[in-house]
């Protein structure tokens, strides 16, 4: 079956392409880099022809609140107009657990006026929204760096490890459309700054981290439950100690 990945060439797009080809599928990398531009529509068609399923992994180049916005609606109408004329099947989205309950987060409002178009689309489709991928607390880490302190917020967060994310991606790409929206996140829920603080100390960083309620998570505020699923949720079965220890073993062979 042929799968075009939009955004094949970043973080899960590479993993999902290895998985869906892994199991015999023709999984097409489709981004700019590859010749394909869903914001101008440039090489669109041509990826999508002969493709049953759509996985979009587009990201914006600038986390601004009103490129982004344009950005996913220029990019979402064109990859949905596209799918209609080549009789894709089935359009699966990478979303953001709490994309609905972060208003003051320009990032978060251009994902979930993403989620209303495809909603609104005839093409069918499943959303999975995911919490924050593991691969990203160390630039979460630096975001928090002050005076020699790591401030983070105290609400809850529950990451995932970007090669659960990737599986269960290429899993759901591969089943019917859902018409809906699946949750996912990593097995580990705690505060915020614990497990930040965690992190620094399995890469023996010595910055303190603050407990901070107020400290924003790129910008936004984090409430107790912002960013962790609030029903049920499908869990990746990477816990952060193995995370944390792949970590710690890449580190070491990187200086080796």
């Amino acid at each position: 079956m042929k799968i075009a990945v939009i955004g094949g060439t970043g973080l899960i797009g590479t993993k999902t392409i290895a998985i869906l080809r892994a199991a015999g599928h023709d999984a097409l990398a489709a981004a700019p880099s590859t010749g394909v531009d869903t914001v101008t529509g440039a090489g669109l068609d041509e990826a999508l022809t002969g493709a049953q399923v759509v996985i979009d992994l587009a990201n914006s180049p600038s986390f601004e609140a009103s490129a982004v916005l344009a950005f996913f609606s220029a990019h979402e109408a064109n990859l949905l107009a596209a799918e209609a004329r080549a009789g894709v099947r089935h359009h699966v989205v990478l979303s953001i657990v709490g994309t609905d309950r972060s208003p003051d987060n320009g990032y978060f409002r251009a994902k979930l006026a993403q989620e209303a178009l495809i909603k609104a689309s005839a093409v069918p489709y499943t959303i999975i929204r995911s919490t924050q991928f593991m691969e990203f607390l160390p630039s979460i880490a630096e975001d928090g760096q002050k005076d020699g302190q790591v401030r983070i917020a105290t609400g809850l967060f529950q990451p995932i490890a970007a090669d659960d994310v990737a599986a269960i991606v290429a899993e759901v790409a591969l089943s019917a459309p859902g018409n809906g929206t699946v949750d996912i996140a990593g097995p580990d829920r705690a505060p915020f700054n614990e497990i930040v603080g965690r992190y620094l100390t399995a890469v023996d960083d010595a910055r303190p981290v603050v407990a901070d309620p107020d400290a924003r998570y790129f910008g936004s505020r984090v409430e107790h439950d912002t960013l962790v699923p609030q029903g049920e949720a499908r869990l990746g079965p990477t816990n952060l100690t193995e995370w944390l220890a792949r970590k710690r073993g890449m580190t070491a062979a990187a200086s080796a």
